[in-house]
């Protein structure tokens, strides 16, 4: 995964070897920590579908993922991790600046032929008086996503929940492959 630092105010008082070696090593923590809350969410969808098909499993994206994103974020002290989107089903995960930024030019770079599962942008950023290490990943678009975010895939059962659960829904009609949104991670250095 290629990671680029983020065009954001960086603190000039860091080296520039300095910054690198902390976004490097902030990096692989937050890699660890998308895999793990990326592999229990996958975990428990699949469970989910298994137990009684996708519409079932409506309630773990619904309920359980940010359930499993604070637990994720309680096993790495001072972390936070979340999911946002171009293409919102959950009102809750707009993007904040930063996402919004990095997302759009993941958008480029995928339009550009980038595989969408290289696409993550790092950095450490000034917010208010707090040094903050921002992370932002790709989530390319599986063959278990496409029940609930393809187009025609998506049967007639799990449309009426998520019709039910998301009357504003956007994030439906993606193909495999495609970037269906993000995680999100931030932790305050000082």
């Amino acid at each position: 995964m290629k990671l680029t630092l983020a065009s954001a105010l960086i603190l000039p008082a860091m080296t520039a070897a300095a910054l690198a070696q902390d976004i490097d090593a902030l990096s692989a923590e937050g890699r660890a920590m998308i895999q793990e809350f990326g592999g229990a969410l996958k975990s428990e969808l699949l469970a989910a579908v298994e137990a009684g098909g996708p519409a079932h499993a409506v309630s773990v994206c619904n309920l359980r993922a940010p359930e499993i994103a604070a637990e994720t974020a309680g096993n790495h002290p001072g972390w936070t991790i979340a999911r946002s989107s171009h293409r919102l089903r959950n009102p809750q995960n707009v993007p904040d600046a930063y996402t919004a930024a990095a997302i759009e030019a993941f958008l480029e770079r995928a339009a550009a032929g980038e595989p969408v599962a290289d696409l993550a942008r790092a950095g450490i950023v000034e917010e208010g008086d707090a040094r903050v290490f921002r992370m932002v990943k790709a989530i390319p678009t599986g063959a278990l996503c496409l029940n609930c975010h393809g187009g025609s895939e998506v049967k007639p059962d799990v449309e009426a929940v998520l019709s039910d659960l998301y009357p504003e829904d956007e994030a439906r009609g993606f193909a495999e492959g495609d970037m269906r949104g993000v995680f999100t991670l931030r932790k305050v250095l000082d």
